[in-house]
């Protein structure tokens, strides 16, 4: 087992050693891990259980940004999931949180090996700000590939606690 860490740095090393397949299916007292369909209104699911696990954590100071944070992770993860060539159902959309101290890593894993490219922000369009919203909420983000196929997107908060 991988000792608890200490720093942000510390805790992004951690996953790194557990990986993010693992953390997907671990049972764990700081681990919540929920399945999403490949839907819109997964969205909605995502913001609450994550504001409904802070709340549970006591870090409800960090629900705003997160629930922002996931809305946006969730939206692309729907967005790939749908467009082909998409993996099998096998590979669902699945929201993870790991609370370690005062740092919430959350993440976002889908069946797409697209990597993520962050674009420059057009504020007058529709779309497109999505990972500009993350890095701006979050301490940091970055994203994995999976053994299973497909991706993690993650974003680490930390709190006050």
């Amino acid at each position: 087992m991988v000792e608890e860490p200490q720093s942000a740095a510390d805790y992004l090393q951690a996953t790194r050693e557990i990986g993010f397949d693992a953390l997907l299916v671990a049972d764990r007292s700081d681990t919540t891990a929920c399945p999403l369909p490949r839907q819109a209104d997964s969205v909605k699911t995502a913001r609450d259980v994550t504001r409904s696990t802070l709340s549970e954590w006591g870090l409800s100071e960090l629900s705003d940004d997160a629930a922002l944070v996931v809305s946006e992770l969730v939206t692309n993860a729907v967005r790939y999931a749908l467009c082909p060539p998409a993996r099998p159902a096998a590979n669902p959309i699945t929201l993870l949180l790991l609370r370690l101290t005062s740092h919430v890593l959350l993440a976002v894993a889908d069946p797409s090996d697209e990597a993520p490219v962050p674009k420059e922000p057009d504020f007058i369009s529709e779309n497109g700000r999505g990972l500009y919203i993350v890095e701006t909420y979050s301490h940091c983000w970055g994203w994995d590939h999976l053994n299973r196929g497909g991706k993690a997107v993650w974003a680490l908060f930390s709190g006050t606690r």
